[in-house]
């Protein structure tokens, strides 16, 4: 019957390859006839290609039931209502190698190679973008997408110099193998969260087993944030001040002084937040000198400057030089206010404990995550900058921020279903071009983002080192494991020297400063990347007699902006060549040229 039907049916085409389907002449057919055919589309294909038949369905206009079951169709659909209120059309899609290239980088922090690239552009099928993404955020690509993001959060928790300061109480190590496990599990972003603010232990990796038992990474987040004595006018100011900025999107740390000029916060509302960290204690640990070996983070009863710990206060001083106390109490979003227990002892209340509890439930959570992660995968967030919400700065899309955030809180706060969606919408794929109607949306200028097209952006440090390494297979030649570590730490030293400072702030641009630009065209890793030395992606190239020298060429711009050379190109590399003593000098030049672009360090 089903062979009839097939054969039959004046919906249908005749036989082929289902992804040719996709080509089917369904403009101007009924509704009801489209229905029809793609029902009959997802019988052929079968429960093992539901996800393709969902795709053929979607590129026809079928988004589903529910966009809550394809949240980035509700992206798309709010800022498709944006420019259409701002007037404006949005820029073409992206090249398949453009946005293949931004999703390697921005999901595991590296380009894809040219095998990656080439599997990609070659695969016929309409839902390859989605079946790349789930490979992406699969154990297939499992290391590269815990390193990534552990680097990103490491960066964000302690900053890129954190533990590497001299008697630093921060174990950067620590930091990382806490974060390592986290994201391999894809643990939830809320439980994460409560972990980080409330951790106790020591803060250093283990070597022996009465070590490894008292050993919390997730410590090294307040190692450096509290200070020596509780009682201390400022202790713990920093504490409350990255708590407040990372996890629930409010800086706050002007606060400390007077009230925010702009802000709806208050001091006193700095001061009532700062009193949840007076019982904890970063307790430095030494073995056989002065040098601290690492810290314990724990909490003991707080008595407050007046030794009363039955109403353990603090203090602080507005500035008319009045002097105020202070008491543990959260000011949650829409200024929901939960007071705490005033007493300073542990067996009546765990101060630190209810805070991590507090801003897990918090409103402000899901809203200061989404918006951060907007911003990774944007360049920019909703408000600007990402980490400074709240009503003296306006949000470029409210309803779809509310939404999104929603949904993730819906998702279990689920991290990859986050970036599943918005890395599958079309405003992602969008080219970094301008197109003929949006040169308004442009933030560089300082007007607000629409997000009509994508934003290109420098490449963070490890992503620019790990893209090196990919694209010129120096990490194939005889380094070990520990080596390449060793030899990628060195250099992300140096480029934090290099490229500017240790602010957790947005970058969007390459601004090309002569520091930047030495490093880059003098620095031992490109030297060393584009020697034609053995196992080198350089050397395979041009050894291999199997392929012409326009292929050859090809290789090098796939590999470096996964994309082919352009007619004007090839000009330019054939002048090159002939002037050249031998193809391997000649390429090697075009190599040095190509990752020394900016259309190699940019993300775009």
């Amino acid at each position: 019957m089903t062979e009839n039907i097939r054969h039959t049916s004046a919906m249908l085409p005749p036989p082929k390859p289902v992804w040719e389907y996709r080509t089917w002449p369904i403009v101007g057919w009924s509704a009801s006839t489209k229905k029809v055919s793609l029902v009959l589309l997802l019988i052929f294909c079968g429960a093992e290609k539901l996800d393709l038949a969902i795709s053929l369905a979607a590129d026809h206009g079928f988004r589903g039931t529910s966009e809550k079951n394809n949240p980035s169709r509700a992206i798309d659909r709010l800022l498709q209502a944006s420019w259409k209120e701002n007037e404006i059309t949005p820029s073409p899609p992206a090249t398949e190698g453009e946005w293949c290239r931004r999703v390697f980088l921005d999901v595991i922090g590296r380009i894809p190679t040219t095998d990656e690239l080439d599997a990609f552009l070659k695969d016929p099928s309409p839902g390859k973008k989605k079946h790349l993404v789930e490979r992406l955020l699969s154990n297939d690509y499992s290391a590269a997408y815990t390193r990534n993001w552990e680097n990103i959060w490491t960066n964000i928790l302690i900053g890129r110099s954190g533990g590497s300061e001299r008697n630093s109480r921060t174990n950067r190590q620590g930091m990382q193998m806490y974060l390592q496990e986290a994201f391999a599990e894809n643990r939830p972003y809320d439980q994460m969260v409560l972990e980080l603010i409330s951790a106790q232990g020591t803060s250093r990796p283990p070597d022996a087993v009465k070590e490894a038992s008292q050993f919390n990474g997730a410590v090294n987040f307040l190692a450096m944030k509290l200070g020596n004595d509780p009682n201390d006018a400022d202790y713990g100011a920093q504490a409350a001040a990255k708590t407040s900025q990372i996890f629930m999107g409010l800086r706050v740390q002007c606060t400390q002084c007077h009230d925010h000029p702009f802000n709806r916060w208050k001091q006193n509302q700095f001061w009532e937040l700062n009193a949840f960290f007076r019982q904890t204690v970063a307790l430095r640990r030494f073995e056989g000198g002065r040098n601290i070996a690492f810290i314990e983070l724990a909490n003991q009863d707080f008595q407050g400057p007046t030794s009363e710990p039955g109403e353990a206060e603090i203090f602080y001083d507005k500035r008319n030089g009045v002097r105020v106390a202070a008491y543990p109490v959260f000011t949650d979003r829409g200024g929901h206010i939960t007071k705490l227990s005033r007493s300073g002892f542990l067996e009546d209340v765990d101060r630190r404990g209810e805070l991590a509890e507090l801003v897990q439930r918090s409103d402000y959570l899901p809203i200061a995550l989404v918006n951060r992660y907007w911003d990774h995968f944007f360049g920019y967030g909703f408000t600007q900058p990402f980490d400074d919400m709240g009503p003296h700065n306006v949000v470029s899309h409210p309803e779809l921020l509310e939404s999104l955030s929603q949904l993730f809180v819906d998702s279990q706060y689920n991290l990859k279903h986050l970036i599943r969606w918005i890395v599958l919408s079309d405003a992602y794929a969008a080219s970094s071009r301008f197109g003929s109607d949006n040169k308004i949306d442009d933030p560089a200028r300082e007007n607000p983002p629409l997000f009509s097209r994508f934003y290109p952006r420098q490449m963070r440090a490890e992503q620019l080192y790990d893209s090196l390494i990919i694209a010129t297979g120096v990490d194939k030649t005889a380094i070990g494991t520990e080596q390449q570590e060793s030899k990628r730490n060195e250099w992300l030293r140096q480029f934090v020297i290099a490229f500017g400072t240790d602010e957790i702030d947005e970058a969007t641009t390459f601004n090309g400063t002569i520091p930047q630009v030495l490093t880059l065209f003098n620095g031992d890793l490109v030297r060393q990347a584009t020697m034609a030395t053995e196992g080198t992606f350089l050397q395979k190239v041009s050894n291999n007699s199997n392929i012409q020298t326009r292929e050859k060429l090809n290789r090098l711009f796939r590999a470096a902006l996964a994309r082919n050379a352009t007619a004007e190109e090839r000009r330019w590399a054939n002048k090159a060549f002939s002037k050249s003593a031998d193809i391997t000098t000649a390429l090697q030049d075009v190599w040095w040229v190509l990752l020394n672009t900016n259309e190699f360090i940019l993300n775009h």
